[in-house]
């Protein structure tokens, strides 16, 4: 079972990793990914795209949780929208 999970169950574990989601931009299957897509406003509203890209660091270094990858971009556009 995950690290993660095992931690939410309030068990002791090894010390979960936390990587930012620019962590992942060096990655070649990123930037394979945001040649793809004109902006990152295209990028960020592709869910397959943003799938794809979120996943890309715990498949790399076999972490065990990741945060959807997203932009602070995204707040004024569903305020606009």
């Amino acid at each position: 079972m995950s690290i993660l999970i095992e931690t939410l169950k309030g068990k002791k574990t090894k010390t979960p990793i936390w990587l930012m989601r620019q962590a992942g931009r060096h990655l070649p299957e990123y930037i394979k990914i945001r040649q793809k897509h004109k902006d990152l406003m295209e990028m960020f509203l592709d869910p397959e795209a943003v799938t794809k890209i979120s996943l890309q660091p715990v498949r790399r270094y076999g972490l065990d949780a990741c945060i959807v990858f997203s932009d602070i971009l995204m707040v004024p556009y569903a305020l606009k929208n």
